[in-house]
């Protein structure tokens, strides 16, 4: 290298690498990772199976989500010194529900070039298999592992016009199906699990049929999950009580969730919503 060149930063290169199938890795990405001086990767035991299936010897360093601040700090001045560096997550594309998005950002504030090397991506591929004719969707990432915050989001999402898409683990994925029937009906949906993998599973199916699917103990993988908008009814109601009468009548949705809902809607503490809401509800009993 020449002296006038050692003062030029390196390239951070963003690489997708294969969801589940060793041959969807691309002949660009495979030409970088051999190339670079490091490559960066979310768990370098994984990543340096990747590698030896394709004889690459680049050195690894860790970068994962729970050091991602304090590692993007050293892997910058590394980029700044002249290095270049590989970014890889365990699978997919980084920054897609999975560490990146940090180093990127402080790479780009360093002035470092950064390079995206497009490929794998469990999100695509979910959606290049489902036939959506919707050209729009809306993708969420992981839903909240909390009970509450889960309802509360898919409570706000009852009436989006798009297909909804989530990924989700096999341990959670009943509880995430079992609140969307609740709260969102029984949609039309669809999943992709163990993508490219041996096992891969494609199921197109009601949101209660996909439930009676993951009741077994043979889930495996994690899910990319699509659920499709369900048909818009104009919400009816001229006061409080006439709305909650509607939604008592014409949604799946529980009390607590019609008075979230309805509290960010009216601007009116839920607390008194829940409890006109008791005597709405209490009436169709009677």
């Amino acid at each position: 290298m020449l002296p006038s060149e050692q003062s030029l930063p390196g390239t951070l290169y963003v690489a997708a690498t294969p969801i589940g199938n060793l041959e969807d890795i691309t002949l660009r990405c495979l030409r970088i990772l051999g190339e670079v001086d490091l490559i960066a990767a979310e768990d370098t035991r994984h990543t340096r199976k990747l590698l030896t299936h394709f004889k690459i010897q680049t050195p690894l360093i860790s970068y994962y989500r729970e050091k991602e601040a304090q590692r993007s700090q050293q892997l910058v001045q590394r980029l700044l010194d002249g290095e270049s560096i590989a970014l890889v997550s365990d699978a997919g594309t980084p920054g897609i529900s999975d560490p990146g998005a940090v180093l990127v950002s402080e790479a780009r504030k360093a002035g470092i070039v950064v390079v995206p090397l497009p490929g794998a991506s469990a999100l695509t591929t979910a959606l290049s298999a489902a036939g959506l004719s919707n050209p729009s969707f809306l993708f969420l990432g992981f839903p909240p592992s909390k009970k509450a915050k889960r309802r509360t989001l898919l409570t706000s999402l009852c009436d989006t016009a798009w297909p909804i898409i989530f990924y989700e683990s096999p341990r959670r994925i009943q509880s995430l199906l079992t609140d969307i029937l609740q709260i969102m009906g029984d949609r039309q949906a669809f999943w992709g699990r163990e993508l490219t993998k041996a096992y891969e599973d494609l199921q197109a199916e009601k949101v209660s049929t996909l439930l009676e699917l993951a009741s077994g103990d043979k889930n495996r993988g994690e899910f990319v999950l699509i659920i499709e908008p369900g048909a818009i009814k104009e919400v009816e109601g001229d006061n409080l009580l006439e709305l909650l009468a509607w939604y008592r009548d014409n949604t799946s949705m529980s009390l607590k969730d019609v008075s979230r809902k309805l509290a960010s809607d009216l601007g009116l503490p839920r607390s008194q919503i829940y409890q006109e809401a008791l005597g709405v509800y209490q009436e169709k009993k009677d």
